[in-house]
C-alpha cells in the first residue's frame, strides 16, 4: 500500500504547554488531528473548569496563529489535586469541552507535584465521577522509591489500579501510555470501561535506545522505555484491533537546554510526525487495516465524541526530520531528529 486515507484522527494524550511554547507546537498537532485530549499539568495545574476553559481559549488563539484556517478541537482535562471536589466533577460533566480528570501520582512525572499520593483519599470525587460517567485518566506508575523504575507500572496495577476498578466497577478509566505486557494483559482482562493509550515511542523502540553510543537524553520519557518483550506486547495489542487500545502520542515538548541538562526533563516530542509514525508502525506490524480505528474511532467512541467527517491522506514517501525545531527562545529536538519517517501526510 502506497497511499492511505483515514478519517482525521484524535490524539488522546497530548501536552501543549503554554505561552510561546504552546504557539511553537500546537500547529503540528492541529494540522494532523481533528481533536486532542490535552493534559492539565501546567504550573499552576489546570484544576478547575474555568481554568480549563481559559486554557482552551489560549490553545485556540495559538492555533489560529500557527495553523490558520485549520479546524481543531482541544478537549480538556482537570488535574486531580488534594483540593478537587465533587462539585468540580459536576462542573466538568456539564461542560462540552471537558472530557475527564487526570490522576498524576505526586512526583511521578513532569509537573506532578500537585498530584495526590493515594487515590483512596479522593473517594467522594471518584464516586461522583462514577455516577456521572466522567472518565479518570491515570498516569500508571507508583512513586515508591523502593520500587525499581522499570517495575513502577506493574506495581501500580497491583497496588492501585486493580483495587480501583474493583471498588468503582462502573468508573471509566484510561490507563495512559501503557508500556508493559502486564498493562496490556490487565486492560484485556477488564470490561469495556477500561481502555489504554499507546505512544509511538513505546511501539518503536525499547530501552536500548536510551544508550545507543552514549546516553540519549532525547529518548528519555516517563514511563521509561522498557525491554523488547514489553514492546512486542504493545505491538500485539495494536495487531488485535481491539477498541480498548487507541492513539495517544504523549508528545511532550521540552527545550534543548532543559533536556540536555544535568537533570534532564522527561518527555519526547513526536507531534511533528504524530500520525506518520503510527503509519510506519502499523505497516511494519502488518496491520495498516487497523490504523483508522486505532487513530480515529476508538478514542472517540470511548469518550463519546464525534468521529471526524474530514479525512487526511498519508503517502509512503520517506522524508527527513529536521535536526531541531524553533521553540521560543530555545529549540526543540524532535523524535527521529536528523533521521527519516517512512510516511508523509499530503
Amino acid at each position: 500500500m502506497q497511499q492511505l486515507t483515514l478519517r482525521r484522527p484524535i490524539d488522546a494524550h497530548l501536552h501543549l504547554r503554554d505561552g510561546a511554547a504552546l504557539e511553537a507546537v500546537v500547529g503540528d498537532t492541529a494540522k494532523r488531528f481533528a481533536k486532542a485530549i490535552v493534559m492539565p499539568n501546567l504550573k499552576p495545574p489546570v484544576a478547575t473548569v474555568p481554568m480549563a476553559l481559559a486554557y482552551r481559549q489560549r490553545i485556540l488563539a495559538a492555533c489560529a496563529k500557527s495553523a490558520p484556517g485549520v479546524a481543531f478541537d482541544p478537549l480538556m482535562t482537570l488535574y486531580l489535586t488534594p483540593q478537587t471536589s465533587p462539585h468540580d466533577v459536576e462542573e466538568a460533566h456539564s461542560s462540552p469541552h471537558v472530557v475527564g480528570v487526570k490522576f498524576y501520582p505526586a512526583g511521578a512525572t513532569t509537573h506532578s507535584e500537585a498530584g495526590v499520593h493515594d487515590l483512596s483519599s479522593k473517594a467522594a470525587v471518584l464516586e461522583r465521577m462514577e455516577a456521572l460517567d466522567l472518565p479518570l485518566l491515570v498516569h500508571g506508575e507508583v512513586t515508591d522509591p523502593s520500587v525499581d523504575v522499570f517495575d513502577r507500572e506493574a506495581r501500580f496495577i497491583d497496588r492501585q489500579l486493580a483495587p480501583l476498578t474493583q471498588r468503582y466497577p462502573k468508573l471509566r478509566v484510561v490507563f495512559e501510555h501503557i508500556t508493559t505486557l502486564e498493562a496490556v494483559a490487565f486492560v484485556r482482562s477488564q470490561g469495556p470501561r477500561i481502555a489504554a493509550t499507546i505512544t509511538p515511542q513505546h511501539l518503536l523502540v525499547n530501552r536500548n535506545a536510551l544508550f545507543e553510543g552514549g546516553l540519549r537524553v532525547h529518548h528519555y520519557c516517563l514511563p521509561v522505555l522498557k525491554r523488547e518483550v514489553h514492546r512486542l506486547a504493545l505491538i500485539d495489542a495494536i495487531q488485535s484491533g481491539s477498541p480498548k487500545f487507541f492513539l495517544g502520542t504523549d508528545s511532550a515538548p521540552h527545550g534543548q537546554r532543559t533536556k540536555e541538562a544535568a537533570c534532564g526533563c522527561a518527555g519526547i516530542y513526536s507531534a511533528h510526525a504524530g500520525i506518520e509514525l503510527y503509519a510506519e508502525i502499523f505497516e511494519h506490524a502488518n496491520c495498516l487495516h487497523h490504523l483508522e480505528n486505532f487513530a480515529s474511532v476508538h478514542a472517540a467512541q470511548f469518550y463519546g465524541v464525534d468521529v471526524a467527517e474530514s479525512t487526511i491522506t498519508l503517502q509512503k514517501d520517506p522524508w527527513s526530520v529536521p535536526a531541531a525545531l524553533a521553540f521560543g527562545d530555545d529549540q526543540l529536538i524532535p523524535f527521529r531528529a536528523g533521521g527519516h519517517v517512512a510516511w508523509r501526510m499530503l
